[in-house]
């Protein structure tokens, strides 16, 4: 099968079908699908190793798949799990670098922009590295964010905060999607993909082995009524992963 990636502009969709990955003996991805509207917020979650991060990286076009296709708008963002900021740049010279090198027409907009959009316009002038962990991963989504992305992609977008970061560094993403951005997260909290997703993908081993709503999972395993992590914890041992 031939691998092809292409833009689309209808309705901000994203699709990817029957996604392949390999390196060397190792098939990182199976046949993996996957299709996201606007506004919709999809979580990808499974164990260690299952090719969260190898979907979300072709998703994004860094890396391509060895078979399959990817169809996107015209604009993505890619945030990965670890920060591509400078500790010693303030925030806005971060964003304004980064601005620059997105070749946004106007840098002093943009930058202005952004902040006002994550709400960090008071920590404008401090260093990067002086930020809290929470704040760090704003500024971070912020540079994704540059280009005014249909499509938002996060790697494990709330990795090492603590419950109120998390809290709210989830509003925020919210309002993206409540403004019309399609977000597509992995994560390993698992009650991140219960309580906000309306889309659920179980890798496991590379392959897709549920698509569905987090509700759907617990009625397929019959854990209706369990805390939400046991349940996925229950489907994976049903299916023998």
């Amino acid at each position: 099968m031939s691998c092809a990636v292409s833009a689309g502009s209808a309705a901000k969709t994203i699709e990817a079908r029957d996604l392949v990955k390999r390196y060397g003996d190792r098939v990182a991805l199976r046949g993996v699908s996957l299709r996201a509207g606007s506004g919709e917020l999809v979580a990808v979650i499974g164990p260690n190793g299952a090719g969260k991060t190898t979907l979300l990286s072709i998703l994004a076009g860094i890396q391509k798949p060895d078979e399959g296709s990817v169809d996107t708008p015209a604009g993505i963002g890619w945030v990965p799990q670890q920060a591509a900021l400078y500790g010693k740049l303030t925030v806005a010279e971060n964003l304004s670098l980064f601005a620059h090198l997105e070749r946004r027409p106007d840098v002093a907009a943009t930058m202005e922009r952004m902040l006002a959009l994550t709400g960090l316009g008071e920590r404008r002038d401090d260093q990067v590295s002086t930020l809290s962990g929470g704040n760090r991963q704003r500024v971070n989504i912020a540079i994704g964010l540059l280009a005014e992305p249909d499509v938002l992609l996060l790697d494990e977008p709330s990795s090492a905060l603590d419950p109120r970061q998390r809290e709210r560094l989830w509003q925020f993403i919210l309002t993206l999607a409540g403004e019309g951005t399609t977000v597509v997260y992995a994560t390993h909290h698992i009650q991140e993909a219960d309580r906000y997703a309306s889309q659920l993908i179980v890798l496991a081993d590379g392959e897709r082995v549920f698509h569905g709503a987090p509700r759907e999972l617990e009625q397929a395993t019959g854990t209706t009524g369990l805390d939400f992590e046991q349940a996925f914890v229950q489907f994976l041992h049903q299916r023998g992963h």
